[in-house]
């Protein structure tokens, strides 16, 4: 009996790893990046539209001719519509992160799919339907029935192979060392322009960050794409599949 409670426990441990590890495949694809050492790398930021951080992100992004992939919270892209046209303007990407950002592990599929729309509706009230057919779950949480459910709405669920930890960062130069740490090439980097806890969230390290990310891969000749660039297809908004 020991034995047998020591395996389930086991087996659930195991099983939840892999609800919030980035490169899991287990609970079924996900893009991750192309890897293979691949002199290319997708900057990706999350939790925005955020004011000023998104804003200064788009300076610097312009300054260096990058373009990047955002994924945008709902309730946010009401309260700022205005920084999400600013966004789609300049070139980058936009998709969809949920409208209150949850864990998606903890809600019923009725619950996930008012989620994702409510989503989709802020951003086609933002920028008609020029956004990406993309989504990225709040903490990278998933099971196979959210990935299920994201696929159903028409959209194609994007993680990550490297991450900032950005938002406990006490400095740019931090994030920038676990970013470097991590990088092998064909990655899709996280890091992020706001907060799920409150807009205004302070994101300067992560600008910063941003500034030597880009002059370090750049200089070295690396292509920096958009995550729709990276996966090699249109990933423009379309409409829903059934």
């Amino acid at each position: 009996m020991l034995g047998l409670s020591v395996a389930t426990v086991g087996l659930a441990v195991y099983a939840g790893y892999h609800t919030m590890a980035p490169r899991s495949q287990l609970y079924g694809k996900t893009y991750i990046g192309n890897g293979g050492n691949r002199g290319e790398m997708a900057l990706t930021f999350d939790d925005g539209p955020n004011d000023p951080y998104t804003l200064q992100l788009l300076d610097v992004l312009s300054k260096y001719n990058v373009k990047a992939t955002f994924f945008l919270i709902g309730n946010y892209v009401d309260q700022r519509p205005d920084i999400v046209r600013d966004i789609v303007t300049a070139g980058h990407e936009v998709g969809n992160h949920t409208y209150t950002h949850p864990n998606l592990i903890f809600k019923s599929q009725a619950e996930l799919r008012e989620e994702i729309g409510r989503c989709e509706l802020a951003l086609n009230n933002a920028v008609g339907e020029k956004h990406a057919a993309l989504f990225r779950p709040p903490f990278g949480a998933r099971r196979p029935a959210v990935l299920r459910t994201v696929r159903k709405s028409g959209l194609e669920p994007i993680m990550w192979s490297v991450t900032g930890y950005d938002w406990s960062a006490k400095s740019s130069e931090e994030i920038e060392r676990k970013v470097t740490k991590q990088v092998r090439g064909g990655d899709v980097v996280l890091l992020h322009d706001g907060g799920h806890v409150a807009f205004g969230t302070d994101r300067s390290h992560t600008v910063n960050a941003t500034v030597k990310l880009i002059e370090k891969y750049k200089g070295e000749g690396w292509a920096m794409k958009t995550v729709g660039e990276m996966m090699g297809e249109s990933v423009r908004k379309r409409e829903h599949r059934e």
